[in-house]
């Protein structure tokens, strides 16, 4: 069966600013970045995904592990950056539609954090905050068989992609298939569904501003669950989708001066880069407008440089 939820007219507002903000993309661009830039977009996921639920570790902290380097912090959250690590580095991997890939991200995410990673729960749950029960789970006999009429939708061909990620997310998180990590999980496979057909969401951390709007998030669900419909959700998840593509597209069409230039490459979080990676952002700058650039950053002590010729590197001050 078809998973229930109405076309509002902010919904079809919102898929229509989406796609046109997804014509204005540049996919060309996109799948230049460098693997630098790529990296930090994951560390974002990574940090914004699990402070979600919980996480303590800074995106520093996850930017050190990612390089092998240890870390001092709770252990139970070293383990869930690791564990996210791995998975988010082999999401190419994995089919959309595939319960069993499904069920394997969640044994890599959730590996050492439970029991029996990777299995639907065998038992009852509910959701409570404070005193009160938000939700209730369906009964755990149910979830495998759910769980497969959801897969076979997101099969369905005739269904905006944009549409089946949003549905997905809500129907998963109302199943509640798992015992624990059934939020990232969610939050993981909406992004697998996009980039199978918009590449621009891998280098798209929405989670980012989930994790800046949780409480409308969580409304959303909760909306959602009363109306026994996935219509409230849709519309808070396509709202954070939109908003995420006006400000990349913000950045990206704008002209800038050296020092806006500068202000806002900085603010991508790089530990350190190159000169063509400065130039695969901004794509209309000469070599000589790019060299000015990196000089002025360093006369301003923004940056060092290290190294000669074609093996020079800037490193962060």
């Amino acid at each position: 069966m078809k998973p229930p939820y109405d076309i509002t007219p902010k919904i079809l507002k919102l898929i229509s600013s989406i796609s046109e903000k997804l014509g204005a993309v540049n996919a060309t661009f996109l799948s230049r970045q460098s693997p630098q830039l790529r990296k930090q977009n994951r560390i974002k996921t990574i940090h914004s995904s699990l402070q979600i639920e919980g996480n303590t570790l800074t995106e520093e902290q996850i930017t050190a592990l990612l390089e092998n380097k240890r870390v001092i912090g709770p252990e139970k959250d070293v383990l869930e950056v690791l564990n996210a690590i791995k998975v988010y580095s082999k999401l190419n991997t994995f089919k959309f539609s595939s319960a069993k890939d499904f069920l394997n991200a969640h044994a890599d995410l959730m590996t050492g954090l439970m029991g029996n990673p990777g299995r639907y729960r065998n038992k009852g749950v509910g959701i409570v905050k404070g005193n009160k029960v938000e939700h209730v789970a369906p009964p755990h006999a149910n979830v495998p068989f759910l769980m497969n009429d959801l897969f076979d939708y997101l099969k369905d061909n005739d269904e905006l992609i944009l549409i089946k990620s949003c549905v997905f997310h809500y129907e998963m998180e109302f199943i509640h298939p798992f015992l624990d990590g059934n939020g990232r999980m969610g939050r993981l496979w909406q992004t697998l569904i996009l980039i199978s057909e918009y590449p621009v969401f891998e280098f798209l951390p929405f989670e980012t501003l989930i994790s800046k709007t949780q409480t409308e998030y969580y409304q959303s669900l909760a909306m959602s669950d009363k109306t026994g419909k996935s219509t409230y959700f849709m519309e808070y998840m396509l709202a954070v989708i939109e908003e995420a593509l006006g400000i990349l597209l913000s950045y990206n069409n704008r002209v800038l001066k050296n020092i806006d230039r500068l202000d806002y490459f900085l603010s991508l979080g790089l530990v350190d880069f190159t000169r063509k990676d400065y130039m695969n952002i901004f794509k209309d700058l000469s070599s000589a407008t790019a060299s000015r650039d990196l000089k002025k950053g360093m006369d301003l002590n923004l940056f060092k440089s290290v190294g000669l010729m074609n093996k020079t590197k800037y490193v962060i001050v």
